[in-house]
């Protein structure tokens, strides 16, 4: 109706920031993106850190904020239908024991299912405290990260001929890998090697997620424009998340909130164990006591950066992933991100600036100078830092986004027919 009714010159006399809110999402998207391959172009043309922007680093990258998405995919169902899930942790260490306990016993595939619904079992068990009995969620999440770790520690013990306490022997066979353009490869890798600005970079990208990658990668990231389509374009969507903002008028309708929660928080599970087997068929071959390593909590806040939502999401993990690839880079290339910081703080500061919000504007002027002062002043970050890279872009990502998110109307409430 809005089309029909503002013609091509009202809609030119809009403000900039009402055309800019007209944009559709998916075109916001692409230029988001298109703005961080700038960012990331730039600072490698000031810096000279090829590193920062090489194929191999941005496969580091994917591979690394996978697990991560996948924890944030889960945590997104369970809260779309008003449950939280801070659980996803402990979910996520039952799907790195029975993925790698299948893949040993029956095969990489097999051990896929079986991490899955070892994730889906630790749903099932939140949901049954959460929905059933009206347990506290945090509470309930909290339990389930301790039972799932002792759990999986007694496992070990017991199985494989009590070899481990602490780890699992090597799966025999993983996953295989395909190249989804080859017929693309090599011009790309030419122009990648030509280390032009933004296109030379774009391309180490784009081979990065089309060469050599894992059949497990490929339905991982399947499950995110799946996610989309269900939630927001059919029936079923439309109730789970009627559900988590407003379940009076839900069960109004006839929708059945308990059942919905229930299916939400499986399916959360579900996910969450996936992102536990990633964990072992992508990196390194085995369950490994403390193998998630807190990405759990990263995954939910990268579904916050997100604003609930799996675009978004992915965007926010992709992020975690790429500073968590740094742990793995030299010295000058994690130097160099403080120019990119520097970048992405101008920018920040200038879309401050432009909705006239000067306090936050001066803010982010200062941040930039702070970063480029850094820079300029040192040699290399001091190694204690870098492993807490994806930590500290966590609480940065969730302090500046904060002001822009809404979460579901009922998240987090326990829920009874009728108040009781």
């Amino acid at each position: 109706m809005t089309s029909l009714m503002n013609p091509p010159e009202a809609i030119k006399d809009l403000p900039p920031r009402q055309r800019f809110a007209d944009i559709p999402r998916w075109a916001k998207g692409v230029l988001y993106i298109c703005l961080g391959v700038g960012v990331l172009s730039l600072t490698r043309v000031l810096t000279g850190a090829g590193q920062l922007t090489a194929e191999n680093t941005m496969r580091s990258a994917l591979y690394l904020a996978l697990p991560i998405a996948l924890a944030g995919l889960g945590g997104l169902w369970s809260e779309r239908a008003g449950v939280v899930n801070i659980g996803l942790e402990g979910m996520m260490v039952l799907g790195t024991w029975f993925g790698a306990y299948g893949g040993i016993a029956y095969g990489p595939w097999q051990g896929i299912a079986l991490g899955i619904v070892g994730g889906a079992v630790g749903g099932l068990l939140h949901a049954l405290a959460t929905v059933v009995f009206g347990v506290d969620h945090i509470i309930s999440g909290v339990a389930i990260n301790l039972l799932a770790v002792g759990f999986c520690q007694f496992l070990t013990s017991v199985s494989w001929n009590g070899v481990s306490t602490r780890e699992s022997p090597t799966i025999p066979s993983n996953v295989g890998n395909v190249d989804l353009l080859p017929f693309l490869n090599s011009p790309l890798r030419t122009l990648s090697g030509q280390h032009r600005f933004f296109l030379s970079d774009l391309s180490s990208m784009v081979l990065s997620i089309t060469t050599h990658v894992s059949l497990l990668t490929i339905l991982a990231l399947l499950l995110f424009p799946l996610t989309y389509l269900i939630l927001w374009r059919t029936p079923f969507g439309l109730r789970l998340r009627s559900v988590g903002e407003d379940p009076d008028a839900a069960d109004s309708l006839g929708v059945n909130v308990y059942r919905m929660k229930f299916v939400a928080v499986t399916i959360s599970g579900a996910l969450s164990g996936l992102a536990g087997v990633v964990l072992v068929y992508l990196f390194s071959g085995k369950f490994q006591d403390g193998q998630t390593g807190g990405r759990g909590f990263i995954g939910l806040a990268a579904m916050i950066f997100g604003n609930w939502r799996p675009g978004g999401l992915l965007v926010g993990a992709g992020l975690f992933g790429f500073m968590d690839s740094m742990q793995s880079q030299v010295t000058a290339t994690s130097h160099a991100l403080l120019i990119g910081a520097a970048l992405a703080f101008v920018i920040t500061g200038l879309a401050c600036a432009w909705r006239r919000l000067w306090v936050s504007t001066a803010v982010f002027a200062l941040l930039a100078a702070g970063c480029a002062y850094w820079y300029q002043t040192t040699d290399e970050l001091p190694s204690e830092i870098i492993p807490y890279f994806p930590h500290v872009t966590t609480l940065l990502v969730l302090v500046f986004a904060s002001q822009r998110l809404r979460p579901p109307a009922a998240d987090g409430k326990v829920w009874r027919r009728g108040g009781r």
